[in-house]
This record gives structure tokens, sequence and C-alpha cells, in this order.
């Protein structure tokens, strides 16, 4: 129901217990209201437990016969999601491409499905679904799934039905929903882009290189699984650069920057496809496992089809990424543990860059000890293929790297294992390769080592304000639109407190909503006494626009919320 804002579900669980008998079931639930409940068409008592400030509320549901070892039992839940759900975002059809219809999309990474539908809202558990969708019939459904046709609604003639299929098992946060005025075109043999009409084109574009990412991630890391791969282009205000959601990739249209320069996130979505989706973390404190796997895949997707020289100078670049989280979140936050604690810590709040560089780091690091990138490759599809269909820890990981190695032992005892994975900042080794690095001149520059240069700036001092206008008087930095490029430019800008750069900083925070770039705009906004009034003014006007997770960290970041 698009217009008032909420998501009216049946949803049918089918359990079988395999071990001792069961008398009941409890479900992770968020916002939600539940109506009905039924085991194999019995009616079931159900209630909520204790309301916890960011997980939720458990759904204890009492079944009315014992289900013993063996037997199966089909759960039925009637409930609705709320308009405040953490999961979903509402857009009126003014906030739209096309300004004539409503938009819907759902982002329940880390552990948001459990405000669209009760679940077992953990990636340890790993489950298949099917699903029909009802909507108005202007409008097109998609969802992290296989299409398997629609037809008109039976109940309502204005309305038609999408049914899916996800035949593959993934955990509930790989769950996807979107709805929206959206148009496709084929850019590849087993690949579609969506998006609105006005974007479609552009979109189809920028992402041409897809089906060629691919093959080569096929050739790295072993068949493709999920059959379809689409790529959706969201509204601005998505609040991540991609989603890898199984069959449909989310994107972020700040990646068309109109030259194909920003597809690494592309390269890096498909690698998902691999190490995340089909090797799961078990618990968010192994998100290292998600993130570092699938950024060294995406690295060496860059280096087989574009030159080694690239996937060197993007491990440069991640090193300083890294350095800047560090020097944000201090070097002994324990957050910044390859595998922190996170016990009664918001997944939200605990976002960073560290599970994605630092554990990129660790694994290019054991391909220089462990004999090259070609040795490398070949341990990582035998862990894939080990561990496929299933959800692992750091631990499981390390025992696989020993067993694989067996004949290197002696050279992996000498890792400091417990400064990689358990000790907060910097990595206690810096790969080699990435210390050889001399900046160049910007004259033919291009994209990528642009992006670097500016990055590199970044980690020194503040720049003086002459120097910032004289770069652009140069350069003309105002008038570059790849999003990497612009979103560095302008914190040198307000770092270098240039009372000019102020509104461009602020466009570019609300114009669209990546927490990559919103955050750190907002904060450096917020540190100069110049626009700190106007940073908090400018939030507070656009903070409904916005995707809740940004809302309400930025609202953190800029000491709006406790």
């Amino acid at each position: 129901e698009l217009l008032n804002r909420k998501w009216a579900w049946e949803e049918i669980q089918k359990l079988q217990k395999e071990k001792e008998n069961m008398a009941g079931l409890v479900l992770d639930t968020k916002d939600l209201q539940v109506f009905k409940v039924t085991v194999n068409g019995q009616d079931a008592k159900f209630g909520f437990g204790q309301k916890h400030s960011f997980k939720g509320t458990p759904l204890e549901i009492a079944f009315p016969f014992e289900l013993r070892r063996g037997q199966e039992a089909i759960v039925e839940i009637s409930f609705e999601s709320s308009p405040k759900s953490s999961a979903l975002q509402w857009f009126t059809p003014e906030q739209t491409s096309g300004k004539k219809h409503p938009f819907l999309f759902s982002q329940c990474q880390a552990a948001h499905c459990r405000a669209i539908l009760p679940c077992q809202d953990t990636p340890a558990v790993k489950l298949t679904y099917y699903a029909e969708v009802s909507v108005p019939k202007e409008l097109v459904a998609l969802m992290s799934a296989h299409r398997d046709g629609e037809m008109p609604d039976p109940e309502d003639s204005s309305r038609k039905i999408y049914r899916f299929s996800q035949n593959v098992p993934i955990p509930c946060y790989l769950i996807a929903l979107v709805v929206g005025a959206l148009e496709s075109r084929e850019i590849g043999p087993r690949t579609l882009v969506w998006a609105e009409k006005e974007l479609v084109d552009k979109s189809a574009y920028e992402f041409a290189e897809a089906e060629a990412m691919l093959q080569t991630a096929e050739d790295l890391a072993g068949p493709y699984v999920w059959g379809q791969y689409d790529l959706l282009v969201l509204p601005p205000s998505f609040p991540y650069g991609g989603m890898e959601n199984p069959c449909l990739t989310f994107v972020t249209p700040t990646l068309l920057a109109g030259d194909r320069s920003l597809s690494s996130v592309i390269a890096h979505e498909i690698s998902h496809s691999w190490t995340g989706n089909l090797v799961t973390n078990k618990t968010w404190e192994h998100f290292w496992l998600n993130e570092g796997h699938t950024v060294y895949l995406e690295r060496r997707i860059g280096g087989r089809l574009f030159g080694e020289q690239l996937r060197q100078f993007q491990a440069l670049g991640g090193w300083r990424e890294l350095q800047n989280t560090i020097n944000t979140l201090g070097e002994t936050n324990p957050i910044t543990n390859l595998v922190p604690n996170l016990k009664e810590i918001d997944l939200d709040a605990a976002y960073s860059s560290v599970p994605y560089e630092k554990g990129f780091a660790l694994l290019f690091h054991l391909e220089q000890l462990l004999g090259g990138p070609d040795v490398f490759i070949g341990f990582l599809k035998a862990y894939i293929q080990q561990f496929a269909y299933k959800s692992i820890t750091t631990e499981d990981w390390k025992k696989f790297l020993y067993s694989y190695f067996k004949d290197k032992v002696d050279v992996l005892d000498k890792v400091d294992w417990n400064s990689w994975l358990h000790a907060p900042g910097m990595p206690p080794v810096k790969p080699i390769d990435l210390c050889t690095f001399n900046s160049a001149d910007l004259k033919g520059m291009s994209s990528h080592q642009l992006i670097e240069f500016l990055a590199l700036l970044l980690l020194e001092a503040p720049l003086p304000v002459s120097h910032v206008k004289r770069m652009q008087e140069v350069y003309n930095f105002n008038a570059i639109t790849n999003s990497e490029i612009r979103f560095r430019w302008l914190r040198l800008c307000i770092q270098a407190k240039w009372e000019e750069a102020i509104p461009l900083a602020l466009k570019m925070a609300t114009d669209q909503g990546r927490m990559k770039f919103t955050r750190p705009l907002f904060r450096d906004l917020y540190s100069f006494d110049k626009s700190r009034d106007l940073a908090v003014k400018t939030f507070l006007e656009h903070r409904a626009c916005m995707h809740p997770v940004t809302s309400m960290l930025v609202g953190k970041d800029l000491k709006q919320d406790q």
C-alpha cells in the first residue's frame, strides 16, 4: 500500500524439526503488527516479549501441538509493517525522477528484515522464499529473486500480481523489494538494468561492462549459481554505494559518472555473489569474511580486466581510506578490530570501512606471503567450494587456510594473528606493494589517480584557503561530476575553511543519501564554525526525505540525537 506506507502481508514458513521436539517458535520483529498465527491450519497463541531499543521485539509463538522429530509444520502469520519501518523508504511522486508515481525500496542489512516481516534475523540462518506482490498496475515490483511472471490481481482490477522465487538459500538480510515506475534495458545475456525512465538509458551505458565482470568473476571464483544478474538504480537517498541483493543488485545513482569510471562498485557487488551471498559470515562480528574477501575479488576482477597496476592502485586507495577511518574512529577504538565485540552495539552505528579494507589488507598480505596472486586465487576458489551455502566464522576460515596451505604452516605461524584480528587501529603490516607509489602531477591523471591524489591531501593538515582557491582556478574541480572526486574535493575545501564551498558541500550532502558521502560532509560542515548552524538547519529540513538509518546516524553526528 504505497500511499499509506504499510506493507500488509501473509507469511508462510515451513519448518522441519530434525532433533528434539519443539513446542514453539520465537521470531525477530520490529514495529510490526501481528494479527493472526496458525500452525498447520490450527490457531496458535502468540505474544510479544520485552522490547529492545534497537533490536526490536521477539514474537513468541506457542504451537497448538508438539512438533516431533522429523515432522514438518507450516506456520502462517498475518501481519503489517509500520510506516516508520527502518527497512523501508517510501517516496511521494514529487520525490521521484518522473514525479508521477510513488516509490518504495527496502534495505535489510544488517538486521532490519525484522522491520518488514517476522523472521530469524541472523546471517547464521539461511532460507529459500517464494513471494507474490500486489501493486498498482502502472508500477513494477522487483525482488531479490527470479521473476516468475505477472497476472491481474483477481481481487482488484486496478492492480497486478508479480511472482518471485529464490531457490538458493539466503540469509534474511538479502530479502529485498522495490516498487516503482521502473523500466529496463538489456545490457547482457543475463543482465537487465532497471531504473526510472529518466535514468534508464544513462544507467545502461554506465554499467555495460557487467557481463565482462561476471565472466571474469566466474573464472576467478567458480560458477555463478544465481541465474539472473540484474542491476537496479535507486533514488539518490539510497544510503550505500551498492547492496548485493541476489539476482538484483541495488546501486546508488552517484555511480552515474558518465564515463564508467566508478564501475568498481559493480565489480564489488558481483563479487558478493560468491563471498557474502554464497559463503556468509555467521555473525556480524565476522563481517570482514563477507567484505574483505569481496574487496579482494573485486580488485582481482579489475586487475584482470584493466591491468595489475589498477589493482595495486586501488589497493593503495583502500589503505588511505582505512587510515581515514581509523583517524575518525580513533586508533584505540575496539570497533576498529577486524573481529570486534558487537554485544549490545547497534550494527548500523558500527558500520565502517574497517571490515572492507583491513580485511582486504590481511588477504593481500597473505597473498604475498603464500606465493602470489595465482596461488592465492586457488585458495579463494577452494574456500568458496568448501563453504558454499553455509555461514561461517573467522575460526572456520583460518582452519581451512591452514589446511589448504598445509605445506606452508611455518609461514602462517609467523603471522601476528592476534594483532590482525583482535587489535584496534591500523594493521600490523603494510603490504609491500603499497609502499612504492609516488604521486604524479595532475596533468593526464585518470579518475582513479585523481581520487587518490585528493585522498592523500585529506590525510595532511588542512590546506590554506589560498591553496584551494588556486586549485579551483587551475583545475576547475567544481565542474567535475564524478561523485568520488567531487566528494573529496569538497571535503578539502570545507576543511580549508573556504566559505564559498559551503553551499556546494551542503548540496552534495543532501542531493544524494549515500552515507559514504553524506556523513563525512555533514561532519566537516559541523566542525567549521561558519557552517555549523547552517549544517544543522539544512539537515533538519531534509531529514524527512532521508533513509531512516542515514537520518539516525547524521543526527548523532550533528548532536541532534542521543
